[in-house]
């Protein structure tokens, strides 16, 4: 006698299983569509023009070499004539910052003296420049 695979049995009950799989992954597919598609309100935003800008930058950069020697921006100076080019930078701006670069192998004293004179200046915008640490 000859066994079937099929059997002649009506199913009373659908397996909901696959169909369940299908509502979820479409559920979840519109959810990553819907949060895509929405990134903000949408402005027309103004272009900019490609012409470089005529103002300067106002931050000064004092650098110190390891010979001692003192630079305003890429000028060298004495601490005189630096003294007098920050008043001067300070009376047209009052709020100028003011960043120190200084090579490893200076004296410390050598920077005091230069925060001393950033004090006397009142210049209180003031950044110490370092190396960034490669990991």
């Amino acid at each position: 006698m000859r066994r079937e695979f099929f059997s002649q049995e009506s199913f009373n009950e659908i397996n909901v299983t696959p169909l369940l799989d299908l509502a979820w992954t479409l559920l979840v597919v519109f959810i990553i569509a819907i949060t895509a598609a929405v990134q903000g309100i949408k402005v027309n935003l103004p272009k900019a023009t490609s012409a470089p800008s005529l103002v300067k930058p106002k931050t000064k950069a004092i650098t110190i070499h390891a010979n001692g020697q003192v630079y305003l921006d890429a000028y060298p100076v004495t601490m005189e004539e630096l003294e007098t080019r920050l008043r001067q930078f300070r009376a047209v701006d009052p709020s100028f910052p003011v960043v120190i670069k200084g090579d490893e192998k200076i004296y410390y004293q050598k920077v005091i003296d230069i925060l001393d004179l950033m004090q006397r200046l009142e210049i209180t915008q003031l950044g110490l420049v370092t190396q960034r640490l490669v990991k």
